[in-house]
């Protein structure tokens, strides 16, 4: 008798199992809060048994941690305008976008939460900051290919992003276009 093999679908189950527990872990924080529920809460959520969530990521740090590293560094793409300018503008503007939007300030204090709760979350924020410079830096070298001056990743972090990430945390004032496109304009 011929031996059947399972097929791993990409789209299938597993991928809509993860995708409601990530959904199940935002809404969680959205509502309740960094530490305010338990993986039978996140289960529930989802419609998924407790056993398929510590199945696949052990424990709740280990799922908060692949949540914040994975919308994170999901929700915003590279651009490749053709300039460095329009690419600051570009991703900058996504960025804005990503952490006002109905997520983005659940997610933000989860990757702070994460931070200061032991040494997976610490590396779960290496992690994040890591990814994200690694994206920036590609963006950086191809303007630097194309003979522009560029700055480095960390002066992009520092300059750009940490005072958007500050006033969206600190519920600062809005973040403008005119804002955004003001702390691109100053770094270059």
């Amino acid at each position: 008798m011929e031996e059947r093999q399972r097929v791993r679908r990409p789209g299938g189950r597993a991928a809509r199992v993860g995708a409601a527990v990530h959904q199940a872990v935002t809404d969680l924080i959205s509502e309740r809060g960094y530490g305010k529920f338990t993986v039978g809460d996140v289960a529930a959520r989802a419609g998924v048994a407790d056993s398929s969530v510590y199945r696949r990521w052990g424990n709740l740090e280990a799922l908060l941690t692949d949540v914040a590293l994975t919308r994170l560094n999901a929700r915003s793409p590279m651009p490749d305008t053709g300039s460095l300018a329009g690419d600051l503008h570009t991703y900058a503007a996504n960025v804005a976008r990503e952490i006002t939007g109905p997520e983005g300030l659940a997610l933000l204090r989860l990757a702070v939460a994460l931070s200061g709760n032991g040494q997976q979350g610490r590396r779960a924020l290496d992690d994040l900051l890591a990814e994200r410079a690694r994206h920036l830096q590609s963006m950086l070298d191809r303007a630097g290919e194309r003979g522009e001056r560029a700055p480095d990743a960390l002066e992009v972090l520092d300059h750009v992003m940490a005072p958007m990430y500050i006033r969206v945390l600190f519920g600062l004032d809005p973040l403008t276009p005119e804002y955004v496109d003001g702390l691109v304009d100053r770094l270059l």
